[in-house]
Order: C-alpha cells, then structure tokens, then sequence
C-alpha cells in the first residue's frame, strides 16, 4: 500500500474502470459469439490479465517471447497463449520450446521461413507447436498477401514435422473489418478445399471493438488497449473519457508567462506518440491547454489565453496511446475499488524479446 499522493510523474489505474471495460467489452463480444482472447501489450500485468481470464476470455494474447515468460512466473494459473509474432533464431526457439511445456501455446507464421524454423525445434517434441497464418487484410504490417498465399502457408504448415495448422490471423486496419471478412472467407474456402479444417480464425483491434459483429468466419477477437483506452480512441469515438482507466499525473514545476507552463512529464513517461493527433495527450478538464511539446523530464503546456494552473498544481492527462506509457514505467499506482492505492509492479516491462 502507498500513500494517496504518488510522487510524480505517476501513471494512475483505477481498477475499477478498467474491470468495468473488461466485463463491457467481454459482454458485446460474447453476444456476437466471439471468444474473447484479449492482448496484454496494454496493461503488462499479470492481475489484469487474470481478471480478463476470470471475466472469460478463452487466454491471452501476447507479442514477445518476455512478456509471457514474465506472465507465467507470475501468475502460473495462466493456460493459453497465442504469441502474435514471427519467431526467428535458434535461442528464441529455445525458449519457445520452453514454453509450450509451460502453457498451451500457438503462434504465427507469414512465410515459409519462419514455419522452416518452427518445425526444427518441434518436430522431435512430444507436442506439436499449433500455428496460424498471418494474414494482411489492409494493415500493411506482417501477413500473407493473398488468400491463395493463405492456403500454401497453411498446407506447408500442416505437412511441416512437429507443427499442426491451428487457423487464421489477422490484425486489420481501422474500419477495415469487411475487407477483412472478404480476405479471411476466401482463405478459409481454399484452405478447406484443400481438406484441412480451419479451427479458429482470429481478429482483433480496440478501434472498430463496438462495431464488430458475427460475419460467419471470424471465431475470436483480440482487443487490448480497451481495458485502459486513451486519448486516440477518445478521438475516434471509441471511448469517453469515463472510460479512460490510465492517467498521467504531473506537477506544474514551473510557469515562465500566463500562457505557458511546464510540467514534470517529458517522453519518458508519456512518449512521443502522436498517433495523428495535435499534442501529447489530454490534459483532463482543460480542453484549450495542449501539450505541445516534450522532452525527456519536461513537458510544455501552452494555450492561446491564460492557464488556470500555478507552480505546485497537479494535472491528469490522459495519453495519447496508453501501451506505450505502461511500458515506460516499472510500477503503476492502482486506484482500488475502496479508493486505497496499491504499487503494482508492471510484470512484464521492458521484455523486448
């Protein structure tokens, strides 16, 4: 337990809002038949992630390697993880040979490449390593091209020693799920043509959560910046700011003229991302006050009249992208449900690989 005045800077959870995001967002997808396998870039902790467990999601998502060794040490009640990256090189197959005696786990594959070095490490295991095919449905990040490309990877995998074919993956850009619905049913229609069965069909993405619905291929979705939202989602109407379960708290340090002042968080805890928005992120009940600039310990206020704020004040700001600032810090200070504050350590931190 810590005091109720955390020195700051300092990244702020209230529970309570980010259990009620859980439960919400939980509820929508279920009425939409859809498994819920949440991403735990987000938050990094393994609480949270036992809560989303707990409120029904059928496991987690993860991106590296660290965060689900870190989770695992932490909270070993953890079952399912689908790890939603390209693993190359012998000691990170190693370690992901590891895991899967730990936890059931499947990963991804977007070229014959990484399924050669899956099959390497597996093909003398005792269980085969599940893979999915990452799939571009127009995020124009990692994926296969074309459904027909889907199929090939998928036929490769499913002959590979030591791998079983465990479905589709795709991480869609914004608005972008009937593109994505049209990509995934024509590369599950050739993957079946082919005689294999095309178990799970994963999507995902916070931005379009509230909009998506049951098209009839995908099975699962995997949000993760909703358990806290931000300033982003803010912009794109996908939150409000009562469902904003992350703040930044700053202290003016200084105040050189009536229109400018200077708080004590720089990129070091809000980041740079701007995420195609004007400013650092939301300062809370001062709509006209931007942040402007940062750098590494400073962070510059400036408004066109003169801010309502004196040298010793506090600000909450909500961030621009809330991923990012959680992996900024070691601790978070989480506001309970009875208004005590807990120091939580953030489990998986800083795990890069």
């Amino acid at each position: 337990m810590v005091g109720h005045e955390p020195e700051t800077p300092a990244v702020v959870v209230d529970l309570a809002v980010a259990l009620r995001n859980i439960a919400r967002a939980q509820d929508h997808l279920r009425a939409q038949n859809l498994a819920v396998r949440p991403h735990i870039k987000t938050h990094k902790l393994a609480k949270l992630a036992e809560a989303q467990i707990a409120a029904g999601a059928v496991g987690i998502t993860c991106q590296k390697i660290g965060e689900i060794e870190a989770l695992l040490d932490e909270a070993p009640s953890i079952a399912d993880v689908l790890l939603t990256y390209p693993i190359l090189g012998t000691a990170k197959l190693a370690r992901l040979k590891a895991l899967a005696k730990r936890v059931r786990l499947s990963t991804v594959a977007d070229s014959p490449e990484v399924v050669v070095g899956l099959s390497s490490a597996f093909a003398k295991e005792a269980q085969p390593l599940h893979v999915l095919v990452e799939c571009d449905t127009g995020g124009r990040r990692c994926g296969v091209q074309s459904p027909e490309d889907a199929a090939a990877l998928a036929r490769q995998i499913a002959e590979a020693p030591g791998l079983v074919f465990g479905g589709l993956m795709t991480y869609p850009a914004a608005g972008g799920q009937a593109a994505a619905t049209a990509f995934l049913t024509a590369a599950k229609a050739a993957i079946e043509g082919q005689g294999l069965e095309v178990p799970v069909v994963s999507s995902g993405g916070t931005p379009d959560l509230w909009q998506t619905r049951a098209d009839g291929v995908v099975t699962e979705y995997r949000p993760g910046t909703y358990v806290y939202n931000d300033r982003s989602l803010l912009a794109r109407g996908a939150a409000s700011q009562a469902d904003c379960g992350l703040r930044v708290v700053a202290t003016v340090v200084s105040k050189p003229t009536p229109e400018r002042a200077v708080i004590d968080a720089g990129t070091k805890v809000l980041t740079s991302d701007l995420l195609g928005l004007v400013g650092h992120g939301l300062v809370c009940g001062l709509p006209d006050v931007t942040i402007d600039q940062l750098s590494e310990e400073h962070g510059r206020l400036t408004s066109a009249s003169p801010i309502p704020l004196s040298v010793g004040d506090r600000v909450e700001i909500i961030p621009n992208h809330a991923c990012v600032v959680t992996n900024m810090v070691d601790a978070v200070h989480v506001r309970m449900p009875d208004g005590t504050i807990e120091l939580w350590p953030v489990t998986a931190r800083g795990r890069v690989t």
